[in-house]
């Protein structure tokens, strides 16, 4: 009896030891951040994939069995899922990711939102209550969310705090060594016009100094029409704007008509890491990012 008492003691702590948690995250970008904060302490599920509009995302089924299986949920907090997230939530009846639980993590906490709109209308197009949601794409609002996952792991698996918060600064060392360098590169562009297809980049711009004004959509999630696209085509030639950012999941040849018409070169982006070849963590994809829209200002001087 005390062998078998000792030998299933030994296999509880074995268990204790090895279980991670379970944490299920929307969109890639979080949920590379999630990785590098959570280590080996963790087994993530990034619902999202890396070119999907995380606006639209297919909400399979099997989403709402992970979600119930889950001891925690990541997800933006600003309303980007809020169009196929909710319904999951409520299929998985896991009380746990409730509003207000340990286990429902929030990212825009902490965060300096942008474009919160002073009054909301659907005559502006695809619009957010609490500010643009795309904040993860700027370096320091991705410290932000390193600390804040830190401290939300940590709640939910004490034992293994330490290190969570070791990861995390780890992390946020590396992203303030490489944010020195990114501004570096773009340090020469300063104020130079680049033109998006959807309105998702104005933390980024506002980080590195460029101008990013002119959309190929009139209003976000509003499809282009040909009489919006002359007067881009116009406010291009007129401004010497000749770099157009497309996201995977947008129109591309919309941009390469543009672009015939303005001598414009149309550079391939995503803010979600794998959503570009090679770009499989955040800091990848930031060297991506910097440099990709550094060599296409210096080749359209």
């Amino acid at each position: 009896m005390k062998k078998l008492l000792l030998g299933t003691l030994g296999a509880l702590l074995a268990f204790s030891v090895q279980a991670k948690l379970t944490i299920v995250i929307t969109t890639p970008d979080l949920g590379a951040i999630a990785k590098e904060v959570g280590g080996d302490k963790v087994e993530i599920t990034t619902l999202a994939r890396p070119t999907e509009d995380p606006h639209f995302v297919d909400a399979k089924p099997s989403f709402i069995v992970k979600l119930n299986k889950a001891d925690a949920l990541i997800e933006g907090g600003a309303e980007l899922e809020v169009g196929w997230l909710p319904s999951l939530l409520t299929g998985a009846r896991n009380a746990k990711l409730a509003s207000g639980q340990p286990g429902r993590i929030l990212c825009n906490e902490g965060v300096h939102m942008l474009e919160v709109p002073s009054q909301l209308t659907r005559a502006e197009g695809d619009i957010h209550p609490m500010g643009n949601p795309h904040f993860i794409i700027d370096p320091a609002n991705a410290k932000i969310i390193a600390a804040h996952l830190a401290d939300a792991f940590a709640k939910l698996d004490a034992s293994s705090a330490d290190t969570f918060r070791a990861n995390g600064k780890k992390f946020t060392d590396t992203l303030d060594a490489k944010l020195v360098e990114w501004q570096m590169k773009l340090a020469p562009f300063k104020g130079a016009k680049v033109v998006s297809y959807h309105k998702s980049w104005p933390y980024f711009a506002e980080r590195f100094g460029l101008e990013m004004d002119l959309f190929l959509e009139p209003k976000p999630g509003i499809p282009p029409s040909p009489a919006h696209l002359a007067d881009v085509i116009a406010k291009m030639k007129e401004q010497r704007a000749r770099v157009i950012i497309v996201d995977p999941y947008l129109n591309r040849k919309t941009a390469e008509t543009v672009a015939r018409s303005t001598d414009a070169k149309v550079v391939d982006v995503a803010q979600m890491p794998g959503g570009v070849k090679g770009t499989d963590s955040y800091i990848a994809l930031l060297d991506y990012l910097v440099n990709s829209i550094a060599n296409a200002l210096t080749e359209k001087k």
